[in-house]
């Protein structure tokens, strides 16, 4: 049960009530600061509108901070958004296996944005030998946006966990699906 209160719209000043167009259990406690929120929102609607990464590529790190921090709510969450994006169901279970040490026979692109989400959840920075191997696939605005990308999403795991936000019902069955560890 999340520590604080979710607000509905109808909970909000005029001003504010755009800041529940997607009225999703993280979105409905953040609202208790406005200007937070908005300034959260903006951030995450860079990312996913405004990066020019490859949108795959961002679920892929997206889900490996979701993954190996065991949370629930934003490894549901992106399991359906990833696919949405074109993470197949394979590339779930390769990530997986990645996250074990194993090798999963994904890309060479693909492996390099998976370890440096390990790296930087479990180390706090890319590694040398990852940040080369993602130079060579990536100019500087998308390795920017990459480590923008794990960095947010790695900070977006500690306000749901902090604040205990549930997970909403509609996003169990993907639990389900690919549990976690």
């Amino acid at each position: 049960m999340a520590r604080i209160p979710y607000l509905d719209v109808d909970d909000l000043a005029e001003e504010d009530r755009d800041l529940l167009k997607r009225p999703i259990n993280l979105h409905r406690a953040l609202v208790h600061s406005p200007g937070g929120a908005g300034s959260f929102g903006q951030l995450g609607s860079y990312i996913r509108f405004g990066s020019k990464l490859d949108p795959r590529l961002r679920e892929l790190a997206i889900l490996q901070v979701g993954y190996l921090t065991g949370s629930e709510y934003e490894y549901s969450h992106h399991v359906k958004i990833g696919r949405d994006f074109g993470v197949t169901d394979d590339d779930i279970a390769c990530m997986i296996v990645e996250s074990e040490g194993r090798n999963s026979g994904l890309p060479q692109l693909d492996r390099a944005v998976l370890r440096a989400a390990r790296e930087m959840t479990q180390d706090l920075k890319i590694s040398d030998a990852t940040f080369t191997k993602l130079k060579s696939h990536l100019n500087e605005e998308l390795l920017v946006d990459l480590t923008i990308v794990i960095a947010f999403y790695n900070g977006v795991v500690r306000l749901l966990g902090s604040l205990e936000i549930d997970v909403e019902d509609s996003y169990a069955p993907y639990l389900e699906e690919f549990p976690l560890p």
